[in-house]
């Protein structure tokens, strides 16, 4: 009872405030997009190894970055969970709280022959949330839905914090990136029912005011990208 009240109360809220920012400002400037397209990774490329390999990010809400990376070639396993924290405190009802440490974060299980980490990085960037955003993400405030790059390798780290300079030299964003990159420690997958979300529940307001929309600008931004 207490989880279906905590998700039911988030999505109320966000459609709540969303039509709040929106009537502030044009939806585009509330949720800080860029003012242009974001440009893909320009600095060498990273050794790609062989095998899968994974990659820990943090954006905000997990249902809707969840989504975005489900629909993205060459990736085989997203998972939403908790990053930053400890395993007694990687629980729903605690890191909505804000004081765990833990970011809402998924793990994307990606192959590096078909898609690079560099290219994953331009998605997170261009659609999966808004890196400006400082203390939230959208109508979600707390240090849960911050931006964050989980690095596992040194490989990972670079590209990351490359990209991130690029960005800001190029002023892609009216704001600087506030994305942390940081390294991970462990990743804890979090309660089942927030486990794709989106496809299961497609016709939640904060689904379809925050989310959707994401979907729709990865299949426009990246269509030899993008799968069903």
């Amino acid at each position: 009872m207490i989880q279906a009240r905590s998700t039911w109360q988030r999505g109320q809220l966000g459609l709540t405030l969303f039509f709040i920012l929106c009537s502030v400002a044009a939806c585009t400037q509330a949720h800080g997009q860029a003012d242009k397209t974001v440009p893909a990774f320009t600095g060498p490329a990273s050794s790609a190894g062989s095998g899968e390999q994974t990659a820990v990010l943090a954006g905000g809400c997990f249902w809707g970055v969840d989504a975005v990376f489900k629909h993205v070639r060459g990736v085989s396993q997203v998972v939403s969970g908790y990053a930053g924290g400890s395993a007694e405190t990687a629980t729903y009802e605690l890191v909505s709280t804000g004081g765990t440490g833990h970011a809402e974060s998924v793990q994307i299980t990606f192959d590096p022959s078909r898609i690079s980490y560099a290219q994953l990085l331009h998605i997170f960037f261009a659609v999966a949330h808004d890196p400006t955003q400082v203390g939230g993400q959208g109508p979600d405030m707390g240090s849960q839905y911050r931006s964050a790059i989980f690095f596992t390798t040194a490989d990972q780290r670079e590209t990351a914090q490359a990209y991130i300079d690029q960005l800001n030299r190029a002023n892609v964003f009216p704001k600087p990136i506030a994305t942390e990159v940081v390294p991970l420690k462990k990743f804890y997958p979090a309660e089942a029912y927030h486990q794709d979300y989106l496809a299961q529940h497609p016709e939640n307001p904060y689904i379809v005011f925050n989310d959707l929309p994401k979907l729709a600008e990865l299949q426009a931004q990246f269509p030899t990208m993008y799968h069903q």
